[in-house]
Protein backbone atom coordinates (compact mmCIF):
# COMPACT_ATOMS: atom_id res chain seq x y z
CA UNK A 1 0.00 0.00 0.00
CA UNK A 2 1.36 3.64 -0.85
CA UNK A 3 0.66 5.80 2.12
CA UNK A 4 0.35 9.49 2.55
CA UNK A 5 0.89 10.90 6.03
CA UNK A 6 0.53 14.82 6.64
CA UNK A 7 2.04 16.04 9.66
CA UNK A 8 4.76 13.39 9.83
CA UNK A 9 7.00 15.59 12.06
CA UNK A 10 4.22 15.59 14.80
CA UNK A 11 4.65 13.22 17.88
CA UNK A 12 1.94 11.34 16.37
CA UNK A 13 2.48 11.44 12.42
CA UNK A 14 6.47 10.10 13.05
CA UNK A 15 4.95 7.07 15.32
CA UNK A 16 2.38 6.46 12.25
CA UNK A 17 5.47 6.87 9.64
CA UNK A 18 7.69 4.45 12.16
CA UNK A 19 4.44 1.77 11.80
CA UNK A 20 3.74 2.03 7.97
CA UNK A 21 7.71 1.32 7.56
CA UNK A 22 7.16 -1.47 9.47
CA UNK A 23 4.81 -2.72 7.99
CA UNK A 24 6.25 -3.11 4.76
CA UNK A 25 4.32 0.20 3.05
CA UNK A 26 5.25 2.49 0.67
CA UNK A 27 5.57 6.23 2.67
CA UNK A 28 5.66 9.40 1.71
CA UNK A 29 6.18 11.56 5.50
CA UNK A 30 5.69 15.33 4.82
CA UNK A 31 6.12 17.57 7.65
CA UNK A 32 4.54 21.69 8.02
CA UNK A 33 8.39 22.25 6.29
CA UNK A 34 7.05 20.10 3.10
CA UNK A 35 3.54 20.83 3.17
CA UNK A 36 1.39 23.75 4.41
CA UNK A 37 -2.64 22.03 4.35
CA UNK A 38 -4.09 25.49 4.30
CA UNK A 39 -2.48 25.35 0.56
CA UNK A 40 -4.98 23.80 -0.75
CA UNK A 41 -3.41 24.04 -4.68
CA UNK A 42 -0.05 22.60 -2.66
CA UNK A 43 -2.05 19.62 -1.00
CA UNK A 44 -3.71 18.71 -4.32
CA UNK A 45 0.09 18.83 -6.17
CA UNK A 46 0.97 16.42 -2.99
CA UNK A 47 -1.06 14.26 -3.64
CA UNK A 48 -1.22 13.50 -7.03
CA UNK A 49 3.13 13.21 -6.68
CA UNK A 50 2.48 10.78 -4.05
CA UNK A 51 -0.45 8.53 -6.01
CA UNK A 52 -1.13 7.29 -1.82
CA UNK A 53 -3.96 4.33 -1.70
CA UNK A 54 -4.52 6.40 1.35
CA UNK A 55 -3.93 9.29 3.20
CA UNK A 56 -3.26 9.79 6.91
CA UNK A 57 -4.22 13.77 7.99
CA UNK A 58 -2.35 14.31 11.26
CA UNK A 59 -1.61 17.97 10.74
CA UNK A 60 -3.03 19.99 13.10
CA UNK A 61 -2.90 23.05 15.19
CA UNK A 62 -2.68 21.66 18.52
CA UNK A 63 -1.72 24.33 20.84
CA UNK A 64 -5.44 24.59 23.08
CA UNK A 65 -5.00 27.41 24.75
CA UNK A 66 -3.10 29.17 21.91
CA UNK A 67 -5.90 29.10 19.91
CA UNK A 68 -8.43 30.86 21.94
CA UNK A 69 -6.08 33.73 21.33
CA UNK A 70 -5.12 32.73 17.38
CA UNK A 71 -8.71 31.44 16.67
CA UNK A 72 -9.00 32.14 13.13
CA UNK A 73 -5.22 30.16 12.27
CA UNK A 74 -6.01 27.60 14.44
CA UNK A 75 -10.19 27.22 12.65
CA UNK A 76 -7.92 27.29 9.35
CA UNK A 77 -5.55 24.36 9.83
CA UNK A 78 -7.74 22.53 11.92
CA UNK A 79 -11.12 23.32 9.56
CA UNK A 80 -10.92 23.99 6.00
CA UNK A 81 -7.56 22.58 5.88
CA UNK A 82 -8.47 18.74 6.68
CA UNK A 83 -11.24 19.77 4.10
CA UNK A 84 -7.96 20.10 1.55
CA UNK A 85 -6.68 16.63 2.49
CA UNK A 86 -9.83 14.89 1.82
CA UNK A 87 -10.72 16.55 -1.22
CA UNK A 88 -7.10 15.90 -3.10
CA UNK A 89 -7.21 12.62 -1.51
CA UNK A 90 -10.87 11.89 -3.66
CA UNK A 91 -9.78 13.82 -6.63
CA UNK A 92 -7.05 11.00 -6.23
CA UNK A 93 -8.91 8.55 -5.55
CA UNK A 94 -7.21 7.54 -2.14
CA UNK A 95 -8.90 7.11 1.31
CA UNK A 96 -8.84 9.75 4.11
CA UNK A 97 -7.91 8.88 7.57
CA UNK A 98 -8.38 12.18 9.36
CA UNK A 99 -7.46 12.56 13.16
CA UNK A 100 -9.83 14.06 15.25
CA UNK A 101 -10.13 14.85 18.97
CA UNK A 102 -12.16 13.45 21.78
CA UNK A 103 -12.96 17.93 22.38
CA UNK A 104 -15.49 17.66 19.89
CA UNK A 105 -17.75 16.96 22.97
CA UNK A 106 -18.81 19.60 25.79
CA UNK A 107 -18.00 17.29 28.32
CA UNK A 108 -21.23 17.31 30.42
CA UNK A 109 -21.88 13.68 29.31
CA UNK A 110 -22.00 11.11 32.92
CA UNK A 111 -20.83 8.53 30.91
CA UNK A 112 -18.45 7.55 27.80
CA UNK A 113 -18.63 8.99 24.83
CA UNK A 114 -19.75 7.16 21.47
CA UNK A 115 -19.67 8.03 17.74
CA UNK A 116 -23.82 9.20 17.55
CA UNK A 117 -23.26 11.67 20.51
CA UNK A 118 -24.11 15.12 19.71
CA UNK A 119 -21.14 16.97 19.92
CA UNK A 120 -21.00 20.25 21.49
CA UNK A 121 -17.19 21.64 21.62
CA UNK A 122 -16.83 24.32 24.22
CA UNK A 123 -13.40 26.02 22.73
CA UNK A 124 -11.87 27.32 19.37
CA UNK A 125 -9.89 24.15 19.23
CA UNK A 126 -12.84 21.75 19.53
CA UNK A 127 -15.01 23.95 17.16
CA UNK A 128 -12.14 23.93 14.49
CA UNK A 129 -12.02 20.31 15.38
CA UNK A 130 -15.56 19.58 14.63
CA UNK A 131 -15.34 21.42 11.55
CA UNK A 132 -12.44 19.44 10.00
CA UNK A 133 -14.75 16.10 10.24
CA UNK A 134 -17.47 17.72 9.03
CA UNK A 135 -15.33 19.43 5.79
CA UNK A 136 -13.74 15.87 5.37
CA UNK A 137 -16.96 13.93 5.55
CA UNK A 138 -18.64 16.68 2.68
CA UNK A 139 -15.54 16.46 0.72
CA UNK A 140 -14.62 12.85 0.60
CA UNK A 141 -18.08 11.47 1.63
CA UNK A 142 -18.41 7.60 0.44
CA UNK A 143 -13.97 7.26 1.56
CA UNK A 144 -12.95 8.82 4.63
CA UNK A 145 -12.69 7.25 8.38
CA UNK A 146 -12.63 10.08 11.25
CA UNK A 147 -10.50 9.39 14.14
CA UNK A 148 -11.22 10.38 17.58
CA UNK A 149 -8.96 9.61 20.11
CA UNK A 150 -7.95 11.34 23.64
CA UNK A 151 -5.26 12.59 25.03
CA UNK A 152 -2.68 11.58 23.17
CA UNK A 153 1.29 11.30 24.48
CA UNK A 154 4.20 9.40 23.03
CA UNK A 155 7.91 9.14 23.06
CA UNK A 156 8.60 11.35 19.98
CA UNK A 157 7.39 15.05 21.40
CA UNK A 158 6.57 17.30 24.38
CA UNK A 159 3.73 15.34 26.59
CA UNK A 160 2.04 15.11 29.85
CA UNK A 161 4.28 12.01 31.02
CA UNK A 162 7.53 14.52 29.87
CA UNK A 163 6.35 17.44 31.65
CA UNK A 164 5.55 15.27 34.83
CA UNK A 165 8.79 12.96 34.47
CA UNK A 166 10.74 16.85 34.36
CA UNK A 167 8.55 18.41 37.32
CA UNK A 168 8.84 15.61 39.56
CA UNK A 169 12.64 15.57 39.50
CA UNK A 170 13.02 18.90 40.29
CA UNK A 171 10.31 19.43 42.83
CA UNK A 172 8.84 18.30 46.37
CA UNK A 173 5.28 18.30 45.44
CA UNK A 174 3.03 18.46 42.56
CA UNK A 175 -0.68 19.85 41.91
CA UNK A 176 -2.59 18.21 38.89
CA UNK A 177 -6.00 18.52 38.31
CA UNK A 178 -8.44 15.73 39.22
CA UNK A 179 -11.67 17.25 37.72
CA UNK A 180 -11.06 16.17 34.29
CA UNK A 181 -11.19 12.79 33.16
CA UNK A 182 -10.53 11.08 30.05
CA UNK A 183 -8.75 7.98 28.06
CA UNK A 184 -4.77 8.80 27.86
CA UNK A 185 -3.59 7.35 24.60
CA UNK A 186 -0.16 6.48 23.79
CA UNK A 187 0.76 7.29 20.49
CA UNK A 188 3.00 4.22 19.82
CA UNK A 189 -0.33 2.26 20.05
CA UNK A 190 -2.80 4.07 18.02
CA UNK A 191 -0.33 4.60 15.13
CA UNK A 192 -0.40 1.02 14.07
CA UNK A 193 -4.31 0.67 14.30
CA UNK A 194 -4.42 4.09 12.07
CA UNK A 195 -2.22 2.47 9.58
CA UNK A 196 -4.75 -0.63 9.89
CA UNK A 197 -7.49 1.27 8.93
CA UNK A 198 -5.40 3.15 5.72
CA UNK A 199 -5.38 -0.58 4.86
CA UNK A 200 -8.49 -1.78 5.41
CA UNK A 201 -10.86 1.39 5.97
CA UNK A 202 -14.42 1.35 8.34
CA UNK A 203 -16.19 4.60 6.42
CA UNK A 204 -17.51 7.57 8.88
CA UNK A 205 -16.44 8.30 12.91
CA UNK A 206 -14.96 5.74 14.97
CA UNK A 207 -13.48 6.25 18.66
CA UNK A 208 -9.86 4.84 19.41
CA UNK A 209 -8.88 5.40 22.42
CA UNK A 210 -6.94 3.72 25.34
CA UNK A 211 -8.79 1.34 26.98
CA UNK A 212 -9.76 2.30 30.95
CA UNK A 213 -9.91 6.05 32.00
CA UNK A 214 -8.50 8.08 35.02
CA UNK A 215 -8.11 12.18 35.82
CA UNK A 216 -5.07 13.99 35.07
CA UNK A 217 -4.43 13.53 38.80
CA UNK A 218 -4.39 9.76 38.60
CA UNK A 219 -2.07 9.74 35.04
CA UNK A 220 0.30 11.76 37.04
CA UNK A 221 -0.07 9.52 40.22
CA UNK A 222 1.01 6.54 38.21
CA UNK A 223 3.70 8.23 36.03
CA UNK A 224 5.45 9.52 39.09
CA UNK A 225 5.33 6.14 40.98
CA UNK A 226 5.93 4.02 37.94
CA UNK A 227 9.22 6.44 37.67
CA UNK A 228 10.15 5.66 40.89
CA UNK A 229 10.39 9.19 42.18
CA UNK A 230 9.51 10.89 45.55
CA UNK A 231 7.63 13.72 44.53
CA UNK A 232 4.45 14.62 46.01
CA UNK A 233 1.28 14.67 43.84
CA UNK A 234 -1.76 16.27 45.31
CA UNK A 235 -5.25 17.09 43.44
CA UNK A 236 -6.18 20.16 42.36
CA UNK A 237 -9.19 22.25 40.27
CA UNK A 238 -9.23 23.00 36.88
CA UNK A 239 -10.71 26.57 37.81
CA UNK A 240 -7.60 27.40 39.79
CA UNK A 241 -5.55 27.22 36.71
CA UNK A 242 -7.00 30.30 34.96
CA UNK A 243 -6.06 28.25 31.37
CA UNK A 244 -7.70 30.10 28.34
CA UNK A 245 -9.34 27.43 26.95
CA UNK A 246 -12.18 25.46 28.75
CA UNK A 247 -11.61 21.75 28.91
CA UNK A 248 -14.48 19.08 28.82
CA UNK A 249 -14.75 17.35 32.39
CA UNK A 250 -15.19 13.77 31.25
CA UNK A 251 -14.32 12.94 27.44
CA UNK A 252 -13.62 9.38 27.49
CA UNK A 253 -14.46 7.78 24.01
CA UNK A 254 -15.60 4.13 23.67
CA UNK A 255 -17.09 2.49 20.22
CA UNK A 256 -20.32 1.13 19.38
CA UNK A 257 -18.98 0.04 15.94
CA UNK A 258 -18.01 -3.30 14.63
CA UNK A 259 -14.41 -3.67 13.69
CA UNK A 260 -13.10 -0.37 15.02
CA UNK A 261 -9.66 -1.24 16.48
CA UNK A 262 -9.27 -1.50 20.35
CA UNK A 263 -5.99 -0.25 22.01
CA UNK A 264 -4.63 -1.57 25.50
CA UNK A 265 -5.06 -0.34 28.47
CA UNK A 266 -4.04 3.15 29.49
CA UNK A 267 -1.23 1.30 31.82
CA UNK A 268 -0.03 -0.03 29.65
CA UNK A 269 0.68 3.18 26.93
CA UNK A 270 2.19 4.14 29.90
CA UNK A 271 4.65 1.87 30.33
CA UNK A 272 5.37 1.39 26.68
CA UNK A 273 6.12 5.32 26.82
CA UNK A 274 8.49 4.82 30.06
CA UNK A 275 9.98 1.69 28.34
CA UNK A 276 11.09 3.88 24.70
CA UNK A 277 12.57 6.84 27.18
CA UNK A 278 14.97 4.39 28.96
CA UNK A 279 15.85 2.72 25.90
CA UNK A 280 16.71 6.20 24.30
Amino acid sequence: MRLLVTGSTGMLGRDIASAATAAGHELTALGHAELDITDAAAVAAAVREARPDAVVNCAAWTDVDGAEAQAEQAYAVNGPAAGNVARAARTSGAWTIHVSSDYVFAGSKPTPYVESDPTGPQSEYGRGKLAGELAVAALAPTAHTIVRSSWLFGAGGGCFPATILRAGSERDKLTVVDDQVGCPTFTGHLAPALVALAQDPILGILHVAAAGQCSWYDFAREIVGRAGLSCEVVPGATADLGRPAHRPAYSVLVTERVGTPQLPEWREGLQAFLAAGSSA
